[in-house]
Order: structure tokens, then C-alpha cells, then sequence
């Protein structure tokens, strides 16, 4: 079992204060949603998690089975098993995503460094081989019902919200890291779409695996089941339970969070 845990983590953006003292534990084999109002703070959370260089944790600590990670860039933080599904996928024209998920697989399983280590001038040894690669990409895509013609088109490029939400979700099958940290991935969605992302993350969340659900929603819930549902308000949790603090919240929205533990003026 690994563990993923935030300690007191205080992080800024151009000297602005944005998470406010989170402190969490997730282990593999859970499924931990974080629900909470616009500017309170969890893409922030996600985003700091997996390395993004724009903001600065300025107190606390995040560790990965018991060691640090605040230290590691990005792409090193992947290698280490986070992955993180953005909210807004972003277009990369010219970038085929069998050719982007090939780079970042190889990244991530070590072809990469191990190149390095045999001084390799063979030109694409430092790449998964392909006809293994190909034969795990076409057998994921069958399996999480994206269509093959996928492979060849750019990366998001002219994506609708779903076809980029079940791209990510393929990232996550070929990357298989030990925790996910998904920013709203229902944002945008009609119920069609929601389902096949559902059942993709539904799919990937075995015991070797945890999850990091991010939703301003309950109806994701609905098809994903969590084990803890986290309020997150003003840059920090408030509040943890079970399934039951989400039909709370849609019962009665969040008015009553800001009423209780006062007005946010944090910005995500």
C-alpha cells in the first residue's frame, strides 16, 4: 500500500496566499472526493501536488510514502506515480497521441533513463519499442472505449469536452500511476460522456491505486463511488465524511459552508 499525505501545505501565487493550512491522507485502493465552491482553492491543490512551478509552497510538506516530494520537478513527480487530469485539457497541434503517449510512457517506465545510462546513439532506443507499445495502446483503447482513430489525430486538437476527458483517461491507463488527481474531469460533460469517463476511472481504480476525485458536483458521484467526500473551502478542508456530505451539499449547495466557516477570499 502507498500512501500520498499533505501536511499543513501553504502555497501562494505572486505573493498571494491561496491554500491556507490542507492537510490530507490518501492510500491506494481509495477514492477521496474534494467538493467545494469556485475560488476555494482545489485546482490549486492539484496543481501543487503534481509540480506546477507557478505557485510556492511557502509551509508544509507533501510526502509520498513517507518522503518528501516538494523537491521534484514535474516530469520527476510522474515517474514517481502522480498523474494529473487537467480541467482544460490543452491542445497540442502536431502532437499525434500515440506519439505523445509513447514519450510520456517512456518517461515514466524508465526507457528514457536507461538510454542515458547505455550512451544509446541508436536513433529511438530511448522509446518504448513500438510494436510493444502499440499492441498495450490499441488493447487500452478497445478496453476504455476510445476509437482508434484517435491514435492518429493531434493531441486535443479539435477535441470535444468528452473526447478530451476520455483521452486523459487513457493517459491514466498507459501511465498507471499510484495516485490520480483528477480536476473536475466531469466539467462540460453531457450525461453520455460522464458515464464513459466514469466507467474508465471506475476501471482504473483497483487496490494498487488511489484517487483524488475534484468536482464542484454530486453527479459524477452517482456512477463513481468514493470511500471520503472533503469539503474544501477558503483554502482548506473543512469538513470530511462519507458518500452522505455530497448529497448534503446538493441538497443544499454551499451557502451554508461560507455561513459557517466565513466568506472565502481565496482564488483558485
Amino acid at each position: 500500500m502507498s500512501v500520498l499525505e499533505i501536511r499543513n501545505l501553504h502555497a501562494s501565487v505572486e505573493d498571494t496566499e491561496i491554500l491556507k493550512g490542507v492537510n490530507l491522507v490518501l492510500h491506494t485502493g481509495e477514492i477521496h472526493a474534494l467538493m467545494g465552491p469556485n475560488g476555494s482553492g482545489k485546482s490549486t491543490l492539484a496543481y501543487v501536488i503534481a509540480g506546477h512551478p507557478h505557485y510556492e509552497v511557502t509551509e508544509g510538506d507533501i510526502l509520498l510514502d513517507g518522503e518528501s516530494i516538494l523537491d521534484m520537478e514535474a516530469d520527476e513527480r510522474a515517474r514517481a506515480g502522480i498523474f494529473l487530469a487537467f480541467q482544460y485539457p490543452v491542445a497540442v497541434p502536431g502532437v499525434s497521441v500515440a506519439n505523445f503517449l509513447r514519450t510520456a510512457v517512456s518517461n515514466v517506465r524508465g526507457y528514457t533513463e536507461k538510454a542515458r545510462e547505455d550512451d544509446s546513439s541508436v536513433i529511438g532506443s530511448n522509446l518504448m519499442p513500438m510494436r510493444e507499445f502499440r499492441k498495450e495502446l490499441n488493447r487500452k483503447m478497445k478496453e476504455f472505449n476510445v476509437d482508434p482513430s484517435f491514435a492518429r489525430r493531434y493531441l486535443n486538437e479539435g477535441f470535444s469536452g468528452g473526447e478530451k476527458k476520455r483521452t486523459e483517461v487513457l493517459q491514466m491507463a498507459m501511465l498507471e500511476p499510484k495516485f490520480a488527481i483528477l480536476d473536475e474531469s466531469d466539467s462540460g460533460l453531457d450525461i453520455d460522456a460522464l458515464k464513459v469517463v466514469a466507467d474508465g476511472i471506475n476501471k482504473l481504480a483497483t487496490p494498487d491505486r488511489g484517487f483524488l476525485l475534484i468536482t464542484h458536483y454530486q453527479r459524477i458521484l452517482d456512477y463513481v463511488k468514493p470511500d471520503y467526500v472533503s469539503i474544501f473551502y477558503d483554502g482548506r478542508i473543512v469538513q470530511t465524511g462519507g458518500p452522505e456530505i455530497a448529497h448534503m451539499l446538493e441538497e443544499r449547495g454551499y451557502s451554508w459552508v461560507e455561513e459557517e466557516f466565513g466568506k472565502s477570499k481565496a482564488t483558485a
